[in-house]
């Protein structure tokens, strides 16, 4: 931007910490009128801490604020939308059992006079609704319920209820998630729109075409800290990933080595034939064999994990099919695709793996006892011993089989998690993001047992954001980016490699 134009928003030296673990450092960001400004960083870089404090649902930890050059302490979200920045999420926050007209007003109708008893001026709500609505181009009956419009709409409501109030900052936090290719062309129209009537819009999202189709300027933040900031059209994808992931493109060794060998001429064990969901995932081919490590690589959001989720059952595909041994198979829960053979490790250990109040013994037998069934109960010696197997054949530290998994550190968690999926004897297992948070010793062990496990003839489907890993140990390397598979590498491929076809150009 030109010197003559002072930032609407900025921000400088911002420090937040959590139990005195710092996550954000001395972080800065300006925001001018009339500009979409992307904020990039991969999971952890600290971009959502940094609109909580901006927006005050955290409390800053240090550095300055400023609107319109005066110095600003919003001490929640709703004083932060008196001040004219408004936000937003991912996940719309609305009431879908009210209707638009009474969401875009809710905590703040217009009201009639003192005479009638500051009573709701009904036909005012409505009459602005439309008027806010209209502003972003959407014209809808206001009196419906929201919940009888698509999420596409109801995105479109949550942002005029942030333009009802006189907002100088609008903040999106991944607004495109659940939205098709056509709804997010409509809502950059309406970006755009704002943008020339002086809105400056901060847009966060994981779609690398996303930043470059709607966006001027990118913020860049890595692990809590303010890596650059850059004009969108002087930053090109290579080297936006290279600022994410901390590392120069240039080239390397970090290449496969000493992988175990693999029968590349024997049948595919599971193929996924045009598979996906729309909303969710672009129709993907995939190919696994016995004995073979697979590697999904790819930035957060490139659908990675909603690919493990559709080949486990656990979200339902509306495209494509999938083959199992060759034969179509069809999985409407998680436990049918374990009866299949596959086992899933799911990224978020302590949501969705860990049963944290539970013992190691009977976090281990959890996924065996299920594949059982209700018919035949492990007994409490069947299941010690199992965990102990274990224990013993991981390298797991814990006291005792025993001792709650939630006292065990993030890497033996782990290690237990990989064990209750190894007890159901799978043919393939699927590890998604297996290494995150966890300390270096157990990332090595871990991966020593993925090319142990392929030896013995598992199959692995191996999901991992650090590039290094996965050049390190998979076999073949599918990559994915912006929900759809752009391509495949073989082994012994670089980091360079894989982040040149992240960063190609669709055709």
């Amino acid at each position: 931007m030109s010197g003559d134009i002072r930032p609407v928003l900025e921000l400088a030296g911002i420090r937040k910490q959590f139990a005195g673990v710092d996550a954000l450092r001395d972080v800065q960001l300006r925001l001018y009128p009339g500009e979409i400004h992307a904020l990039m960083g991969q999971n952890g870089a600290g971009k959502s801490t940094l609109i909580k404090v901006l927006t005050g649902a955290l409390p800053s930890g240090g550095g300055s604020m400023r609107l319109d050059g005066q110095a600003i302490h919003p001490a929640s979200p709703l004083e932060a939308q008196k001040l004219g920045i408004s936000t937003v999420y991912q996940e719309v926050n609305l009431c879908p059992n009210l209707s638009v007209a009474e969401n875009v007003f809710a905590g703040r109708y217009p009201r009639r006079g003192a005479a009638e008893g500051f009573r709701i001026d009904w036909a005012a709500v409505n009459r602005r609704a439309r008027e806010l609505l209209a502003r972003i181009g959407l014209d809808i009956d206001v009196a419906r319920l929201l919940s009888s419009y698509p999420v596409a709409v109801q995105q479109m409501v949550a942002i005029a209820r942030a333009l009802g109030v006189s907002s100088k900052v609008l903040i999106l936090d991944e607004p495109t998630s659940s939205l098709d290719d056509d709804e997010v062309r409509k809502l950059f129209e309406v970006l755009r729109k704002l943008r020339g009537e002086g809105l400056a819009i901060v847009f966060v999202t994981h779609f690398l075409n996303q930043v470059y189709a709607v966006s001027d300027r990118i913020t860049v933040l890595r692990n809590g800290t303010w890596v650059g900031e850059w004009r969108a059209a002087d930053l090109g994808p290579q080297a936006l990933i290279a600022a994410m992931l901390g590392r120069e493109l240039a080239a390397q060794s970090g290449r496969a080595a000493a992988l175990p060998p693999f029968d590349i001429a024997a049948p595919a064990l599971l193929e996924a034939q045009g598979l996906g969901q729309a909303g969710l995932l672009q129709p993907i081919d995939l190919l696994v064999r016995a004995g073979e490590i697979v590697g999904l690589a790819g930035l957060l959001g490139a659908g990675r994990t909603e690919l493990a989720r559709l080949l486990f059952g656990l979200e339902a595909p509306d495209r494509g099919q999938l083959r199992i041994d060759g034969e179509v198979a069809s999985f409407a829960s998680p436990a049918d695709a374990i009866r299949h053979g596959l086992a899933l490790c799911p990224e978020e250990r302590k949501t969705d793996g860990i049963v944290a109040e539970l013992s190691v013994r009977e976090n281990i037998a959890l996924a065996l006892q299920a594949r059982l069934g209700a018919r035949r109960f492990l007994s409490r010696a069947e299941q010690t011993a199992l965990a102990e197997r274990f224990v013993e054949a991981l390298g797991i530290k814990t006291a005792s089989v025993e001792t709650p998994i939630g006292l065990l550190s993030g890497g033996n968690q782990q290690k237990a998690m990989i064990a209750r999926w190894l007890a159901t004897e799978p043919r393939l297992l699927i590890l998604d993001e297996p290494t995150r948070g966890i300390d270096v010793g157990a990332k090595q062990e871990i991966m020593a047992q993925i090319l142990r496990l392929a030896k013995g003839g598992m199959a692995v489907l191996f999901i991992s954001s650090e590039m290094s890993e996965v050049v390190r140990v998979a076999h073949r390397i599918v990559v994915l980016r912006d929900r759809s598979k752009v391509g495949e590498l073989p082994a012994g491929s670089s980091e360079d490699e894989v982040c040149e076809l992240i960063a190609a150009t669709h055709e």
